[in-house]
């Protein structure tokens, strides 16, 4: 990623229980994320959320299963995150629950490659 480029910041809002394919949908994103080669993305966690529903999901250390807010964010060159939000539109489409997803410009301050150490 050139950080001198025009850059955005992809947010999708999800829920910890949207699957695709039997798998988390936020796992499936990130990992398509990676395969186009985009330039990095990170899956939060929220213990606390409501959506379009108004419906609040929130953390109990007594759920076995929880239904908790996931954020998804993918940066890159703004050309890289309008086509791989088109290629993952349908796929967010086929969930029938709520989904939100963002787009805005950013500004990359620092995007460098760490060292492996002998422990990884």
């Amino acid at each position: 990623m050139d950080i001198t480029k025009d850059l955005s910041l992809l947010r999708i809002f999800v829920s910890s229980t949207d699957i695709i394919d039997h798998k988390p949908l936020y796992e499936v994103i990130t990992k398509k994320a990676k395969d186009d080669d985009l330039a990095g993305a990170t899956v939060l966690r929220g213990v606390m959320g409501f959506g379009a529903s108004s419906k609040i999901h929130s953390s109990k250390f007594w759920e076995l299963t929880e239904k908790l807010p996931i954020v998804i964010e993918i940066v890159d060159e703004t050309d890289k995150i309008k086509k791989f939000y088109n290629t993952i539109k349908p796929m967010l489409e086929s969930v029938p629950k709520g989904i939100m997803a963002t787009i805005e410009k950013t500004e990359v301050l620092m995007y460098k490659s760490g060292k492996m150490s002998k422990l990884n």
